[in-house]
């Protein structure tokens, strides 16, 4: 294509474009950040590119970022000399919001090479801040490895469509050109773009250079001023940020890495930066987010930190380096031990990466327990007891997983856990808080699983419990009922249902108690026989439990069997679950119950009993037109 073209953005690229001037950044400067990143993400492609072809390198083989500007043209450059684009590339990534040059630049890969290839490819919404500080933005570019004319320059000003024509272009990689507004013409000033790269991107690898700057004297009664020189020189420390002694980095560095690896706007709640030396060797720095993705629970999306060996970027996302429970984990991992071309295959077998993956999960799970030891410790500001709080709204749900998919590491997991209960309504109750306060006595931890707090704090099958301020904690995650087939105990004590089997509270119920419910199942028996045949194939039992104090009726599991709202949410989830049938237990001291028996409508009755039962648990009567019938037919 010689001709120049006029090409049109994606449909939705003006109401995001104006997402991205207006609302995503609250510093303008952040700007500079992003493009700086972008530039040291190309010539960290070309660095894994060349690991197979040093052709690519032609006859610039040192890396590096170079930022300029021209006061009379008003124009502030961003130049690397990475990967570039290629024309097509220009269109596909440049003309479409937020879409990813790397996951098309993975397509083209193969075999072992798509799976090292997890590379960085934030040329998306990153690339649109530029149009924060410009009203126009020109970008020319040509890839590595193609021919000097197989240049291309991509010029929009940020409206409904763009420009792409073929240029020649000697050198390889990609220059961005801001065209600035009136109001970013403070950005046309060396001080003032070194101290935002010192700011934001002093922990770039590579070298970011800016020409130098000396003083002219003025002649003739004109002002001396500064005047660029042909000379440059690196503005950034040009040394990895994980690679630096700990002592010479402050939390405001560690802070704005965190913004670079993750793309996150927040700071995070907690780092830990470490170097780990013995039989594999390696460096760490880990960060926890203070919120969680909006995709976090999508299974496709590529999870994990990013991978470097003796400095060399290898991966994005290498999820073998971490158990998925910690998806939500970012960082860096730099190893001497891993060899340049490892492939995931091998990621998943290496002794040395089982010996990362499991140094990495420690040090994270340490973190955790550094939050949550804040919580109560005297002395912690009230930012830092807040701070597992909101690591667990983000968060809890997903290290849940834990349980069942790290066995080593489950007690650790479950002192972390933290639930809402009947004496607590923000989920601030751990497992040892509850075994704190267990009444004398009791033998058990117990626990209701439900969709929402709500229908759990407003269960019958917690009447009794209540009535002798007996604490239960509440599990409304859809994890919850997996989880908890893994955490049989807690420290020498049982985990128990409220929901499940018949109700025992051991030495919290009296002999007269006992004795009451005996004898009202005998009393009952006629009704109890009754009851049954009226709910054959529906309900599994019928029988009197102490579990009520107001309610007339409530469904429970049968031991040992699956409870009804994990069959729910099987079937919600499209999965095949084994027929559930509850066991119905009646109050009979309820009015209700009591009347049953000389009742002319006892098989309407009898259903009514079992449906409202099952919707005060979060269910739906098999039959909704006909529980409403025989409702309206009892109120007529």
């Amino acid at each position: 294509m010689s001709q120049k073209q006029t090409l049109s953005f994606q449909a939705e690229v003006a109401q995001l474009l104006h997402l991205v001037t207006h609302s995503l950044y609250s510093n303008k400067e952040i700007f500079l950040r992003e493009l700086v990143s972008n530039a040291s993400d190309a010539c960290d492609k070309l660095r894994f590119e060349a690991l197979d072809n040093s052709a690519l390198y032609e006859d610039s083989p040192n890396l590096e970022v170079r930022v300029s500007f021209d006061k009379e043209a008003r124009t502030l450059t961003i130049a690397d000399n990475g990967i570039g684009l290629s024309q097509q590339e220009a269109i596909d990534n440049l003309g479409t919001i937020a879409k990813s040059g790397t996951r098309e630049f993975m397509n083209r890969l193969s075999g072992d090479q798509k799976a090292d290839a997890q590379l960085i490819g934030q040329f998306g919404v990153g690339f649109y801040s530029g149009f924060i500080v410009a009203d126009k933005i020109t970008v020319e570019s040509r890839r590595a490895g193609l021919k000097p004319e197989e240049g291309v320059r991509w010029v929009s000003g940020g409206a409904g469509d763009f420009e792409v024509e073929a240029i020649t272009r000697p050198q390889r990689g990609t220059s961005v050109t801001l065209h600035l507004r009136d109001d970013a013409l403070d950005y046309l000033s060396t001080w003032k773009l070194k101290s935002i790269i010192g700011k934001y991107s002093d922990h770039i690898s590579l070298p970011i250079l800016m020409q130098k700057e000396e003083w002219k004297e003025g002649v003739e009664g004109q002002p001396g001023e500064h005047v660029l020189t042909d000379e440059w020189e690196a503005v950034n420390k040009a040394t990895a940020l994980w690679s630096r002694p700990k002592k010479d980095i402050t939390p405001e560095q560690y802070k704005e890495f965190y913004k670079t690896v993750s793309h996150d706007f927040d700071d995070p709640l907690a780092w830990s930066h470490n170097r780990v030396e013995g039989s594999t060797e390696y460096t760490q720095l880990l960060y926890v987010p203070a919120r969680a993705p909006f995709d976090l629970w999508n299974r496709d999306k590529a999870a994990g930190v990013k991978l470097y060996v003796k400095r060399v970027f290898i991966m994005d996302d290498a999820e073998a380096l971490l158990p998925s429970y910690l998806r939500f984990v970012k960082g860096v991992i730099d190893s001497a031990d891993l060899p340049l071309n490892v492939s995931r295959e091998l990621l998943q077998e290496s002794r040395d990466v089982k010996a990362i993956r499991e140094g990495n999960t420690r040090r994270v799970l340490g973190m955790l327990e550094d939050l949550a030891k804040a919580e109560k410790e005297e002395g912690a500001s009230e930012e830092d007891k807040g701070k597992y709080a909101k690591f667990w709204a983000e968060f809890g749900a997903v290290l849940k997983e834990g349980l069942g998919e790290d066995f080593g590491n489950r007690e650790r997991i479950a002192k972390l856990l933290r639930f809402a209960s009947t004496q607590s309504d923000t989920p601030a109750v751990s497992l040892a808080d509850y075994k704190a306060r267990m009444k004398e006595g009791q033998e058990a931890i117990y626990y209701i699983t439900a969709d929402t707090q709500a229908a759990a704090a407003h269960s019958p099958q917690l009447e009794v419990f209540r009535k002798k301020g007996l604490e239960v904690l509440f599990m409304t995650d859809r994890v919850d009922e997996w989880a908890l087939n893994y955490l049989q105990e807690f420290e020498g004590t049982p985990l128990q249902s409220v929901a499940r089997g018949q109700v025992d509270l051991g030495k919290l119920q009296d002999e007269a108690e006992k004795k009451a419910v005996e004898e009202a199942a005998e009393t009952f028996k006629p009704v109890l026989a009754r009851l049954k045949e009226a709910l054959k194939g529906k309900a599994e039992d019928v029988r009197v439990t102490t579990r009520l104090v107001d309610s007339p009726a409530c469904l429970v599991a049968p031991e040992g069997g699956m409870s009804l709202q994990l069959a729910r949410m099987l079937k919600q989830a499209g999965q095949k679950a084994p027929e559930v049938k509850p066991v119905l237990e009646v109050n009979a001291s309820h009015p209700l119950v009591q009347k049953l028996d000389a009742s002319p409508h006892f098989n309407d009755l009898a259903h009514i009993l079992f449906d409202q039962a099952l919707l005060a648990e979060g269910g739906m009567p098999e039959d909704p037109a006909a529980y409403v019938k025989r409702v309206n037919a009892l109120l007529g």
